[in-house]
């Protein structure tokens, strides 16, 4: 896994390629709650060029949720293909995240 990011608006747009399973959800992990502990932020995670997610990233992202709310940041997922959003259905996740059809459309709903 890789995670290139960019800033659009002040928001931060992480985009994780390839897989996040148990062996990368650590990396995952720490990189989002860096990005949300420290006060007031905004994250799209851009899931673009996520090929699989395991419950090691699903737990990634949980853990990062929760931090995310003390620091009053928000996280935002977008571009979801089927099979990961099949995964985030299947798992209940989709009712504990704001997921949109692209990073585009992630970044105004933040602003």
């Amino acid at each position: 896994m890789d995670i290139s990011e960019e800033t659009r608006n002040g928001i931060l747009i992480l985009k994780p390629a390839g897989r996040v399973d148990s062996g990368t959800a650590g990396a995952f992990e720490a990189r989002l709650v860096q990005a949300v502990s420290n006060g007031p932020a905004s994250v799209v995670v851009d899931m673009a060029q996520l090929a699989y997610i395991s419950s090691a990233g699903l737990r990634a992202l949980l853990v990062a949720a929760k931090r995310a709310r003390p620091a009053g940041s928000r996280i935002v997922l977008a571009a979801m293909s089927a099979s990961i959003r099949e995964v985030f259905d299947m798992s209940g996740f989709t009712s504990l995240f704001e997921i949109h059809a692209n990073a585009d459309d992630a970044v105004k709903a933040l602003s």
